[in-house]
């Protein structure tokens, strides 16, 4: 029964091939086209203003060169959104529980911020790694402690995001598993507990969002150090 519990983790197969790639097409599929039309209908206004909001709080703190990670970003931000929240609903399978899909979208992401601050602006992105008025005897130790740390980045980008979605998706389950065992025992006890699995998932809801704007935020921030 334990090992039950994370199936719904595991990647689906049909015949052998692997689905993880439908998965993550699929979002792409829901979304409304642009229309050259001068009035749209209100879905594509409310996606239009949600994006628009977005990216102008995102990019807010960056600097014009900064700017032209919008498009990357603000597609991100919607990908990661739309991964998270369809993993909610039943019979699902949320990609992005998967360490190697968000270790995938975090290593090259981080390694691009990193380069492109080596590229354009060396000394300023090697001084993150000394701080300045470091007594001498403390040089070395704290060279190998940034450098540390900053190697970190990816992985906690990749491990905060699967963790957060992993351990609500097993909490939804062990309280549902509990409501529908509690039922014929204990009914008054099984409707608490369906009420706590509601304000769950509504929790859940948001933290689906949340940890995409988490993920997406960091990355603006790591583009701010080195732009």
């Amino acid at each position: 029964m334990t090992l039950s519990f994370f199936d719904q983790f595991m990647s689906p197969v049909f015949l052998g091939i692997p689905l993880m790639a439908l998965a993550i097409l699929i979002p792409w599929i829901m979304f409304p086209t642009p229309s050259s039309r001068w009035m749209n209908n209100r879905v594509l206004t409310l996606q239009n203003w949600f994006i628009n909001l977005f990216t102008k709080q995102l990019l807010l703190p960056l600097s014009t060169a900064g700017h032209k990670w919008a498009l990357i970003l603000a597609s991100l931000m919607i990908f990661l959104i739309s991964l998270n929240m369809l993993g909610l609903l039943p019979y699902t399978f949320t990609p992005t529980t998967q360490l190697s899909l968000n270790m995938g979208l975090a290593v090259p992401l981080w390694l691009a911020t990193v380069i492109i601050g080596m590229r354009n602006q060396p000394t300023h992105s090697l001084g993150h790694l000394l701080p300045e008025g470091t007594p001498v005897l403390l040089i070395p130790v704290l060279i190998i402690i940034e450098t540390i740390s900053l190697f970190i980045r990816p992985i906690a980008l990749g491990v905060r995001l699967t963790a957060n979605l992993t351990a609500g998706h097993l909490l939804i389950q062990l309280i549902a598993t509990a409501a529908f065992v509690l039922m014929p025992l204990m009914p008054t006890v099984a409707l608490l507990t369906t009420i706590l699995l509601f304000l769950l998932t509504l929790l859940e809801v948001a933290v689906a969002m949340i940890q995409a704007y988490v993920f997406v935020l960091l990355l603006s921030l790591y583009l701010q150090e080195n732009v």
